[in-house]
């Protein structure tokens, strides 16, 4: 395979991609922890994402007054994520100007202030987000699906964490979870665009190595026992509209079922996003399920969701009941479609085109600079950079009987839970 990037672990056990793009003089760093949703358990869920909003509250040498404005000033985006699996954080700046970023990550790797005034003024925005959701029919029916999917697993609980829990945590609670997983040697950073690899490569140890590593933290491993059958709820709530979303225990992004799984959504739903690149862009007027639930008005609406997890997860497919049908009826008409996939190969041209829209939707989110620097850490967050790098060609190796082999296996009522949102006519608060 040629060779597309760097790779380098320093004395402090971080590790470091890099990947020269000289098409735009812009650089784009990301910081990647290993610790997200999956890491929590039960009395401190929605913690990484707390702590992830601590990190611009700002650090003796980067005041929080003055972070928007100096990346602002030098023409750079910066901005966070927290995951189930991991949290990070990047800058896009432009190629003389990303010093700045690369500072400010390496001081908030250790220095964050965890102001006890500011965390009670963030955990208050969190608690408001999380009570906003709660008037939201769509985070109201996932949540319940989430819930009722994993029993054991850490996945069973949202990233923004329940309520009760977010009243309750302490300033302590979230610095002690900092100290814990904010360590080089559970970090990974990618960085691509406009440099030179050893100059770059010398500037990251410059600020990074000096930084002690830690005592690597045990990740939660809680395997969910297999699904003995259909599980089926309803959730009632505001609004005018029906909502079904049915949800089945699916491969992790590093397995090798993940990618006729892939075709398979792309063939029925259109293709998703895979986390943060998110879907959009495509039309999925082509789909198997749009045909047979948008066309003949059973439903206004249908998409698919397939996420690169680091361990088994869901893949879910959001459906919005037509005004005039029951979901009763749309969940009919689905499971045929999906039963046809099961029964009957899917012709060879129609596969070629699921997997011509899914490769369409990578190039698209995969195309510009900050979106290579992205998949660096991404990619390792889950299964390794060669994931990323044979990703378009495990794609077209997919077959008929592949397609038929993940539906067969994955597409089992026995498999799934199936949440109905039951509309109460009340109006949904903003």
């Amino acid at each position: 395979m040629k060779k597309t990037h760097s790779e380098y672990i320093l004395s402090n056990g971080l590790k470091i991609l890099l990947k020269e793009i000289h098409t735009a003089p812009l650089i784009s760093s990301w910081v990647w922890y290993r610790v997200g949703s999956r890491d929590e358990a039960s009395g401190c869920t929605g913690i990484s994402h707390l702590v992830e909003h601590m990190q611009f509250k700002g650090t003796p040498q980067f005041p929080a007054s003055s972070l928007d404005r100096d990346i602002s000033r030098d023409g750079g985006i910066w901005n966070a994520f927290t995951f189930m699996d991991w949290t990070t954080y990047l800058e896009t700046m432009p190629a003389d100007k990303i010093d700045l970023g690369l500072r400010l990550e390496a001081d908030r790797m250790c220095n964050s202030l965890f102001d006890e005034k500011e965390f009670a003024t963030e955990r208050t925005v969190v608690i408001s987000e999380r009570e906003g959701s709660e008037n939201e029919p769509h985070f109201l029916l996932g949540e319940a699906v989430q819930q009722a999917a994993f029993r054991v697993h850490p996945y069973h609980h949202e990233i923004i964490g329940d309520l009760v829990d977010l009243q309750s945590m302490s300033r302590e609670d979230l610095f002690q979870h900092y100290r814990t997983y904010y360590i080089p040697n559970n970090a990974i950073i990618g960085v691509a665009g406009d440099f030179k690899t050893s100059e770059m490569l010398a500037r990251i140890q410059e600020l990074f190595e000096p930084i002690p590593a830690g005592i690597l933290p045990a990740r939660l491993a809680c395997r969910e026992p297999k699904a003995n059958g259909e599980h089926r709820l309803t959730v009632e709530g505001p609004g005018e509209t029906a909502f079904l979303e049915i949800s089945y225990h699916a491969p992790a992004g590093g397995d090798p079922d993940f990618f006729p799984l892939n075709v398979l959504d792309s063939l029925l739903a259109g293709p998703s996003g895979l986390n943060i690149f998110g879907g959009g862009g495509l039309s999925n007027k082509t789909s198997r399920l749009y045909r047979a639930l948008v066309e003949k008005e059973l439903a206004v609406g249908v998409g698919g969701n397939a996420l690169t997890t680091l361990d088994p997860y869901l893949y879910s497919i959001s459906i919005t009941v037509h005004p005039d049908r029951k979901p009763e009826q749309v969940l009919s008409a689905f499971d045929a479609e999906v039963k046809r996939i099961q029964d009957e190969p899917v012709p060879a041209e129609e596969i070629a085109r699921a997997i011509k829209q899914a490769r369409a939707l990578f190039a698209y989110h995969s195309e510009n600079i900050t979106s290579q620097a992205a998949w660096l850490g991404h990619a390792e967050m889950f299964a390794n950079y060669d994931w990323f790098l044979t990703y378009l060609d495990k794609l077209a190796k997919v077959s008929p009987a592949d397609i038929q082999t993940a539906a067969q296996k994955y597409l089992r009522p026995q498999n799934r839970v199936v949440g109905t949102y039951i509309p109460n006519g009340a109006e949904v608060q903003a």
